[in-house]
Order: structure tokens, then C-alpha cells, then sequence
């Protein structure tokens, strides 16, 4: 576990705590770990979800399929973003989504009680710790606006912008590197890999992108 720690530390759940505080906190709140494989599910759609989990390594993404079955990208998850704390904070919801490793990953996750609840110690990390899972959800719901920014745009266009111009924001550059290849892109922007690909070509036509695979400059 010592190589996570530098990722922990960056996840909202343990910001402002030492790395000595999260060791002893690890024990205190229970944590399993545990890996998946590519394709690997860490929750199916329809599960009751008590645990909130950190991604430590890897990538993972939470989809869902529309009533034509086709499966449409909610959220991409990277190491130190959570996995199912809406859901494990909601506790009698059902989750309304898959969460699947997109690569191998490893991930740790906490029982929500013992976060809610607290320790026996009733330490001043643990006051910390609720501080943070509150920052938690407003960070996840922030997340599913940006979401929902680009599947409410009308034309292909709209949406890849909006996507990218969210990823830029994210890097602080105009040069940015996205997470996703095209088919993994036209899924989270819920559009035909065609179209997407077809509307890229003219928006680097007509000079606001330009690209290469994964990375791409907005102009």
C-alpha cells in the first residue's frame, strides 16, 4: 500500500490529513482493497451500494444503457476520484449505472457507516474526514453537471466542444490529452462514432481544433 499514499492524499476524502493520520485512519475505517481486471465490474447496475471507494490506479467509467441498448458513458473515474459515493451516501437507492474497469485497476473502499458514524476515538481527523465527504458530493454533483452540460447540447459539434473546452478547464491548457479513443468518446458524448468522426474533420477544417489520437489543441 506505501506507493497509494501519494494518491490518497490527493483524493478529496483525505485532503488536509497527513499521510501518518491516513495510515492509522486505513485500520480505523475498515478499507478493503481490491482489483480488477479490463471489463472487470466494481458495481452493476441495480446493486445497493454501502461502501465508498478511491480509485488507486488504473481508469474506470460508469455507464449506462438506453432503452435501444446502447451503452452511453456517464462519468470517467481516474486515480483519487471516487466510486460510488452518491450512492453509498444515498444507501436505499439503487445504483442507476454499471461502473466497469476500463484497465486494470485497484481501488480501496470504506463502509459508509464507519464514515458517517465515526471512530471509537472520536479523533479531530474524523471531523476532517466528514468536512471532506461533504466537499465529496458537491465535487461528484459538479462532475454530473459538466456531464450533463454536453448531452443537452443539439448538434454533435456543440457537444464535442463543450467537452473539450471541460477538459481544458481541467488542464489548465489548450493543449489538452482526453482519456477517451473515438469509440469511447462517441459513447460518453452519446452520439454515432461516424458522425464524430465526420464533425471532427470540420471543426479542424475550419481551424478551432486540431488533433492527433488522444491529444488535441482548441484553437
Amino acid at each position: 500500500m506505501e506507493i497509494f499514499f501519494d494518491t490518497l492524499s490527493k483524493s478529496v476524502l483525505f485532503s488536509n490529513i497527513s499521510e501518518s493520520e491516513i495510515k492509522k485512519m486505513l485500520v480505523c475505517l475498515k478499507a478493503s482493497y481490491r482489483k480488477y481486471s479490463k471489463g472487470g465490474m466494481m458495481i452493476w447496475e441495480g446493486d445497493k451500494v454501502s461502501e465508498v471507494g478511491i480509485l488507486l490506479y488504473g481508469t474506470a467509467r460508469s455507464l449506462k444503457n438506453d432503452i435501444d441498448g446502447k451503452t452511453i458513458i456517464v462519468t470517467m473515474i481516474e486515480p483519487s476520484n471516487f466510486i460510488g459515493i452518491l450512492l453509498a451516501c444515498s444507501q436505499k437507492r439503487k445504483s442507476p449505472v454499471s461502473v466497469q474497469a476500463s484497465q486494470e485497476a485497484y481501488a480501496v473502499f470504506f463502509p459508509i457507516e464507519i464514515i458517517i458514524e465515526g471512530c471509537s476515538k472520536r479523533c479531530n481527523c474524523h471531523k476532517i474526514l466528514m468536512k471532506n465527504l461533504l466537499a465529496g458530493i458537491a465535487e461528484k454533483a459538479m462532475v454530473l453537471h459538466d456531464r450533463n452540460d454536453c448531452l443537452i447540447k443539439s448538434s454533435v459539434r456543440e457537444k464535442i466542444m463543450t467537452y473539450l473546452l471541460t477538459v481544458s478547464k481541467d488542464q489548465g491548457s489548450k493543449k489538452i490529452s482526453i482519456p477517451l479513443d473515438r469509440s469511447s468518446m462517441a459513447e460518453y458524448l452519446n452520439v454515432e462514432r461516424s458522425s464524430l468522426s465526420r464533425e471532427l474533420s470540420k471543426m479542424k477544417r475550419d481551424g478551432l481544433i486540431n488533433y492527433k489520437k488522444n491529444y488535441f489543441v482548441i484553437f
